[in-house]
């Protein structure tokens, strides 16, 4: 019913910045919170950054200053500006929305997610 597709990854030299953008896509009828959160290999996911719909916005206490996070409810889109890359970032970043969708039948409010980017930070 609802995919959430993530892009913007790739390799980026220490110090550089990368913007990921997530777009929701479906039969959305209202957009909630949405979020990033970053994986890697053996240790658990992370929550970095979270905006909700009055466009009020959280961050993980390592990326504050580093890492903004914005959305576009006219497109279901969230993007998440990350600057003064380190190698600490490398991971792979997931996108989280929390939509209702219209199911033909009735509304349902579910939290979904994208498949995820790899950002690699490196020289």
């Amino acid at each position: 019913q609802v995919q959430l597709v993530e892009s913007g990854g790739g390799l980026v030299q220490p110090g550089g910045s990368v913007r990921l953008s997530c777009e929701a896509s479906g039969s959305i009828v209202s957009t909630y919170g949405m979020g990033w959160h970053r994986q890697v290999p053996g240790k658990q996911r992370e929550l970095v950054a979270s905006i909700i719909n009055s466009g009020t916005t959280k961050y993980a206490d390592s990326v504050k200053g580093r890492f903004h996070i914005s959305r576009d409810d006219a497109t279901n889109t969230v993007a998440l500006q990350i600057d003064n890359l380190n190698p600490e970032d490398t991971a792979v970043y997931y996108c989280n929305a929390d939509v209702e969708v219209y199911t033909g039948t009735s509304y349902n409010r579910g939290d979904y997610w994208g498949q995820g980017t790899q950002v690699t930070v490196s020289s």
